[in-house]
């Protein structure tokens, strides 16, 4: 298009997000008007897309990081004929596709956004798929706030783009100057904006985001630049070509107070088509498979699960060219690094930045590959809501845990992952698992490949012993018991570390004539409720262990069962209930009364 009709179908733009949110009556169309120059330009310009077929491997990415802007993004959408005017009028109604913020229930949307400060963070796993693993000349292009650049994940991001020189990745940031309250820290000083970014090795270009020949310009550039990634930044205007809005404040996610005169001002109802540029032709990469030849252990030895994990992982990477791992720099700990030295192309190292090492996994499920993420469960929770935000986006990736609960021992109460359990069961369609030995852990890790949502599996970092014979199978939602008989006067329910101190606590029950069943929980999230309902009607006394805080952990997935139905039982809850400090893991059990002796105590005296 030349510039004449770019600066027309800008305005077409800002028409679109106008009626939609006056439709909805909400939404954001100010924040969409500032950008709609800027996103004009790029969709017929520069941006390489089918629409017809989504799935097309050359397709560029162009992800909103400012989802709020969503009537923007579907104004585009409608633009290149992929949405019916009816439809863009349904935004955020009962049953759209159209929601509030964008998600993957459009097949043009590759992952949710809404919560600020991920798009640049998911739009770096996209641009390192491509450059690293599928080897495409494809693009990507992440729309930025200015108020999000306030989040720490964002400078995460910056820093990983530039240290991999991924120059297939534009960022645009749509500087308006006012947030959701008011200025933002830096309004329209580009040059503070431009100083930080090039500090992390970006090239950066500032414009006029309302210049439709500088916005041209500065996209070729970007396309042009070699061996950096490239930042636009751009001085906008909140609500754009109407005056009453246009940089005043008050006006933030709030539909115009007089659409039609808003629309009238901005020249009226246009009906523009963008022919989009058609991506190459080309084909996804080869992802070779073999037989999986996990790792086996032998009964009676002792083993960690975190040295399991790893092993399992080189492995299932030997099996499945799918497979990816990134991890935080504990690749030592975690035993990642097993992966990455069979498996150099496919490993990430994403240094001590949790929140933009899950989201670029995020980024890579959306190109097909199948990430497994590593950390100290500790560390999670500084990803928490970027878990959250990639069960939004239907995302698919496994997580693991290390270093779990007071059983490290001596490093400390800051290094113990004592919420993950709770944490992770709390996302929506997230499955949870903790192996106890590490037969059990390495069909378990291998299982995670193939589980749709977010898997998580918590690894122990001291040595247990292996309890499992090798070809013993563990599907998901499945328990063990380990221990029963008829007699049976109590259950012990156990997962991971605890489930050795159950077994242990059963023989010393037994010898004061207490029999007591042992069930290994090792799947919390689905947990085994028919396994579980048994063992209360047939004992009608349990005991729930775990190495984690008692708020959302195994204790409350037990009950949980018993809560939706079937006989309820009297139920003793061991959790780690106490502040911890640094001593060894055998004292750190008993000090949060969850060893043996604890255990043995409890069954006492829920059976006396």
């Amino acid at each position: 298009m030349d510039h004449r009709q770019l600066r027309e179908l800008g305005q077409q733009l800002r028409v679109d997000a106008v009626r939609a949110a006056d439709a909805a009556g909400s939404g954001h169309p100010t924040s969409s008007m500032s950008a709609a120059d800027l996103m004009a330009v790029l969709l017929a310009n520069h941006l390489h897309y089918s629409f017809d077929r989504p799935e097309h491997p050359g397709n560029d990415h162009l992800v909103f990081s400012k989802g709020h802007a969503s009537p923007l993004l579907y104004a585009l959408f409608k633009a290149a004929g992929a949405v019916p005017d009816g439809e863009l009028l349904s935004f955020r109604k009962l049953g759209s596709r159209l929601e509030g913020h964008p998600t993957p229930r459009l097949p043009w949307v590759d992952v949710a956004t809404g919560s600020l400060g991920q798009g640049l963070p998911v739009g770096v796993g996209l641009a390192l798929a491509g450059k690293r693993l599928d080897r495409l000349p494809y693009r990507v292009w992440v729309l930025l706030g200015d108020s999000e650049l306030a989040e720490g994940s964002v400078w995460e991001a910056f820093e990983q783009a530039g240290h991999d020189r991924l120059d297939n990745l534009t960022a645009v940031l749509d500087i308006n100057r006012l947030g959701q309250r008011g200025p933002t820290r830096h309004e329209w000083d580009l040059d503070a904006y431009a100083r930080r970014v090039q500090a992390f090795g970006w090239h950066t270009v500032e414009i006029d985001g309302h210049d439709i020949a500088a916005v041209d310009q500065a996209f070729a550039e970007a396309r042009s630049t070699a061996l950096r990634p490239t930042a636009i930044i751009a001085r906008t205007k909140k609500g754009r070509g109407v005056a009453a809005v246009e940089d005043r404040e008050g006006f933030h996610g709030k539909p115009l107070p007089d659409a039609a005169g808003a629309i009238e001002e901005l020249g009226g109802l246009r009906d523009l088509h963008v022919e989009v540029h058609a991506p190459p032709e080309v084909h996804e990469p080869e992802r070779p498979t073999a037989a999986l030849r996990l790792p086996r252990y032998d009964v009676g030895g002792k083993a960690a699960t975190r040295d399991a994990y790893g092993r399992a992982l080189a492995a299932l990477g030997t099996a499945r060219g799918d497979v990816v791992v990134l991890d935080g720099e504990v690749g030592d700990s975690t035993r990642a690094q097993l992966f990455a030295e069979d498996h150099p192309d496919r490993y990430f190292e994403c240094y001590i930045a949790e929140q933009q090492m899950v989201a670029a996994a995020v980024g890579m499920q959306a190109r097909g590959w199948v990430p497994y993420v590593a950390t100290f469960a500790a560390f999670l929770t500084r990803a928490h809501d970027f878990l959250r935000m990639a069960s939004v986006s239907r995302a698919r990736l496994a997580v693991a845990g290390s270093h779990a609960g007071v059983s490290i021992g001596e490093d400390g109460p800051s290094q113990m992952g004592l919420e993950d359990l709770a944490m992770l069961r709390s996302i929506h369609g997230s499955t949870v698992l903790y192996p106890c030995d590490a037969n059990q852990t390495v069909h378990l890790v291998a299982a995670l490949a193939d589980c749709p949502g977010i898997g998580y599996l918590r690894t122990t970092r001291g040595k247990t012993p292996v309890i499992y014979g090798p070809d013993e199978r563990f599907p998901i939602g499945g328990s063990k018991v380990l221990r029963s008989s008829d007699e049976d006067r109590v259950t012990l329910v156990a997962a991971g570390v605890t489930v050795h101190e159950a077994l242990a606590a059963a023989g010393r029950l037994a010898e004061d004539g207490i029999l007591a069943r042992v069930v290994d929980l090792y799947s919390l999230k689905p947990a085994d409720t028919a396994t579980l309902r048994a063992a209360a009607e047939d004992t009608g006394c349990v005991v729930t262990v775990e190495d984690h805080h008692p708020e959302g952990g195994l204790g409350d997935a037990v009950a949980e069962a018993y809560a939706d139905g079937g006989p309820v039982p009297r139920l003793t809850r061991l959790a780690v209930r106490t502040q911890p400090g640094s001593s060894t893991p055998e004292q750190q059990l008993h000090a949060a009364e969850i060893d043996a002796a604890a255990i043995a105590s409890a069954a006492r005296e829920l059976v006396a």
